[in-house]
């Protein structure tokens, strides 16, 4: 399923590296909108993990919607600030919420490894499409 979740990525990516032109735009609106879905389901996870607690932690809570407050709104100011910079931002967003993960004592033992899997798809397709937007 995970894998599934993280095939939109290297499929925009390869679809604006090596589609036709009239793809790009398309492209890249389907890499940046997933990448902020993601960032939205990861920091549901990690919502979920301590709403599941007898007592929640009202600052994990709120770190929770840390990436995806920092994903939607890369998107929504895709207007105002250029491709290069969205993706970069993108691309930290991933990062710290992969540190995160991997520094969180109460996940289960297979989601860091899990988180690690999604996070390299996701920058991965995310650098291959910054190279070629500070090409042109």
């Amino acid at each position: 399923m995970a894998l599934a979740g993280m095939a939109p990525f290297p499929a925009a990516a390869l679809a604006y590296l090596y589609g036709p032109a009239d793809l790009r735009a398309g492209s890249l609106t389907m890499l940046l909108t997933w990448s902020a879905i993601m960032l939205g389901f990861l920091g549901g996870i990690r919502w979920g993990l301590e709403s599941g607690r007898a007592r929640p932690r009202w600052t994990r809570l709120a770190q929770s919607v840390i990436s995806p407050i920092a994903g939607w709104s890369l998107l929504f100011a895709r207007d105002s600030l250029e491709t290069a910079w969205l993706l970069c931002g993108l691309i930290a967003a991933f990062i710290l919420q992969w540190l995160y993960d991997h520094t969180a004592p109460d996940v289960p033992s297979r989601y860091p490894r899990l988180m690690t899997v999604l996070t390299l798809g996701a920058c991965l397709s995310l650098a291959l499409v910054l190279e070629q937007v500070l090409r042109l």
